[in-house]
């Protein structure tokens, strides 16, 4: 995705890799019955649902009190962003303080302080874009140990951390795996020297446009991925679903909305509209969740993005999200099918959710 954090430390910065390097990881595909869960995986058939990706976007807190969870139940988790800045100052950006990239203000840390998120888990997007290099080295061990710190006051709820997400949005992130991978690698081999225990380690792709081929050659590693996950907008394909049960890791749609895409072309999607918001239901909700229901061995998670794009300065002049507002409480129609959809079916939110009795 074109995503909340794109243009935080590149904004003017708008590889496709055949081959298998890293074929020290390939494993053979399990048998659906023979695999093990993964870390804070749900069983078959049960699938966890986060809101994200702003403050107001989520709301439930008594500043931001217009969001998502304004309007219903508590979910399992909330989706956040942190940005790792300059090497020369000690500041993770979103995380203690109240940062706006144009995107809606950004605070991490407001959530576990929070009674109404109590038991909610924590996914967070961690940017590295430009910095891989000097991750990799060392040079941010510092602001390393400070989200460590974070999550371990954090334990024992479960964190989704989505290192470099969507690796291979090249158009934006400008990743290449030679970088990539030894970032992403330095990150979790920190992490596990400080003894942090309660972190799932996500592997996202843009999820549109990576042909299979492509996919291993950004691997980090069985050892290194816990769960795989892509993005699900306009044209999405699911290739990480295919590439998730070779593996044997269960996939995480870590962000998505509503986008109507052909080809190139983008079309309304503004969910205020009556006659949009039922459009939006109809072709895009109903395929968003039979891609879930189809898939239910290994689709275990799903982040919605409850936000009026259209309104932030970050996407004025973006194409994909320009005529999105995505915010399911402005339709009473699409609330109506969201609540009935949502309640039981194996959907898990804040008040099902038992963080003693996920895979450890």
């Amino acid at each position: 995705m074109k995503s909340i954090l794109k243009y935080i430390i590149l904004p003017l910065l708008f590889t496709s890799c055949i081959g298998c390097e890293n074929k020290e990881h390939d494993t053979p595909a399990p048998e659906p019955n023979e695999r093990e869960l993964s870390k804070y995986e749900p069983e078959d058939g049960k699938c966890f649902v986060f809101i994200g990706q702003d403050l107001g976007a989520v709301g439930g807190l008594e500043q931001y009190n217009e969001g998502y969870c304004d309007h219903f139940q508590t979910p399992a988790g909330i989706t956040v962003y942190l940005g790792l800045g300059g090497s020369n100052t000690d500041k993770v950006s979103g995380l203690y303080d109240i940062d706006n990239w144009g995107s809606g203000d950004c605070c991490a840390n407001l959530y576990p302080q929070s009674e109404r998120f109590n038991n909610s888990m924590i996914a967070v997007g961690l940017a590295i874009v430009g910095n891989e290099t000097d991750i990799a080295s060392g040079k941010y061990d510092r602001k390393l140990d400070i989200i460590g710190e974070w999550f371990k006051k954090l334990a024992p709820r479960p964190v989704f951390l989505r290192i470099g997400y969507e690796f291979d949005g090249t158009d934006w992130n400008h990743y290449v795996p030679e970088t990539y991978i030894p970032a992403y690698k330095h990150i979790k081999d920190h992490f596990d020297a400080a003894g942090i225990h309660n972190v799932a380690y996500v592997w996202q792709s843009k999820g549109d446009g990576t042909p299979l081929s492509d996919m291993q050659k950004w691997y980090p590693g069985d050892e290194y991925v816990d769960w795989c996950a892509y993005s699900y907008f306009g044209q999405p394909d699911q290739v990480m679903i295919e590439f998730a049960r070779m593996k044997g890791k269960p996939v995480f749609i870590a962000e998505s909305t509503p986008v109507f895409q052909k080809g190139q072309t983008y079309f309304d999607a503004d969910i205020k509209k009556p006659e949009i918001a039922r459009k939006i239901w109809d072709e895009w909700f109903t395929k968003f969740f039979s891609v879930i229901e189809e898939n239910s061995d290994v689709v275990k998670a799903f982040s919605y993005i409850n936000v009026e794009w259209l309104s932030q300065p970050m996407w004025i002049v973006n194409v994909t999200f320009q005529q999105c507002d995505s915010r399911i409480q402005q339709s009473e129609y699409v609330s109506n099918h969201w609540k009935e959809k949502v309640s039981g079916n194996g959907y898990i939110h804040a008040a099902e959710l038992d963080w003693s009795k996920l895979p450890q």
